[in-house]
């Protein structure tokens, strides 16, 4: 009797125990079926960074192996569930600080060899993406992602769960990048986009007249520099004339201008592509007004829009979990040779 595999898994109960140590989070989690999340443990670094005004690789890369251990120890007791109870191992190897994924690599790989379970390594932008999934089980590929995060400003095209195609990315900082200079030079500190987004909500967002990159020979590329140094010579000339700088006006400002253009280049990918559905993924979509501002564009061209909560769009390991739950319903697995690779590139 012929049995239709992807019928038969989808009955099956799969348990994933998941890994994330990309940059300063060190995050365990253990899923079910791609949506139930049994425990999502995060273990930030930010206090131990926020003195360096951005993250130190090696200092992140040794609280990462401090801090392994006790936190998949937490996760699995959270969960109720024992090495025993798992289908697989999956683990973020790319992209990301070297140091930082090899440590979370070498758990995984040492974790399923001892188990004698799959290991399924993760692409970190397809987790970021993944974390749509989890709160909205409705959505399904294909549809349009725009990712933002500290490392990250992509607009992907999600063909199927693991297959994907760039259609737009930064060519110079990102957009996590941009805000975390930025609120470092308005005297906000690290980590600057929580940072910007709060105190901006006091500001008037027309005060200054910041410039906005929009390339004829990349219609849907990014460039957050110019906007960036437009900060940095607004508040030197300031100084230069003994003005009062208004650090809400200037914060309020910037993101305006950062998240017009997000919005405008992903609006114009959806129409020019045919896309109904638009998804928000990365550290940035926590971006009140980057949520706010998409959601309300794609509202008025009748265009879908999900975007994970808070919790989700963070580093974090429930969202590799979900992405390797796909990934292990279509068979993929990884040997011992699995290895970090920090420019890894998004699977067509």
């Amino acid at each position: 009797m012929e049995v239709d595999m992807e019928e038969h898994m989808q009955e099956e109960t799969i348990r994933i125990l998941a890994i994330e140590t990309s940059c300063d989070e060190t995050s365990a989690a253990v899923v079910e079926n791609g949506t139930r999340i049994l425990s999502n443990v995060i273990s930030s670094q930010i206090d131990l960074h926020k003195k360096f005004g951005g993250v130190v690789p090696e200092l992140a890369s040794r609280k990462h192996m401090e801090k392994m251990d006790p936190v998949i120890q937490e996760a699995l007791e959270q969960a109720g569930t024992t090495f025993r109870d798992l289908d697989a191992v999956a683990v973020t190897y790319g992209p990301g600080l070297v140091g930082a994924l090899l440590v979370g690599v070498s758990e995984a790989k040492a974790m399923a060899y001892a188990m004698g379970k799959p290991l399924i390594g993760i692409h970190h932008i397809e987790g970021h993406i993944s974390a749509n999934y989890i709160e909205h089980p409705d959505l399904k590929p294909p549809f349009l992602c725009l990712v933002v995060s500290g490392g990250h400003t992509h607009l992907v095209h999600v063909k199927d769960y693991g297959h994907y195609g760039v259609i737009g990315k930064t060519r110079d900082d990102a957009i996590g990048e941009a805000f975390d200079k930025v609120a470092r030079a308005i005297g906000l500190g690290y980590p600057g986009g929580p940072a910007i987004d709060r105190i901006a909500r006091e500001g008037n967002p027309d005060a200054i007249r910041f410039p906005r990159a929009f390339m004829e020979d990349g219609p849907y590329d990014f460039s957050f520099s110019g906007v960036k140094s437009a900060v940095l010579n607004y508040l030197n000339q300031a100084k230069m004339r003994g003005e009062t700088v208004v650090v809400a006006d200037v914060a309020a400002s910037f993101q305006k201008a950062a998240v017009e253009v997000l919005v405008k280049k992903t609006m114009k990918a959806a129409k020019n592509h045919g896309f109904d559905t638009i998804a928000l993924a990365g550290g940035v979509a926590a971006n009140s007004w980057l949520r706010e501002s998409l959601g309300a564009a794609c509202k008025e061209a009748g265009i879908g829009f999900h975007h994970p909560s808070m919790l989700f769009c963070t580093d974090n390991a429930a969202m590799i979990g979900t992405a390797a739950y796909h990934a292990y319903r279509q068979g993929v697995r990884h040997g011992l040779d699995l290895n970090a690779v920090p420019d890894l590139k998004l699977p067509e």
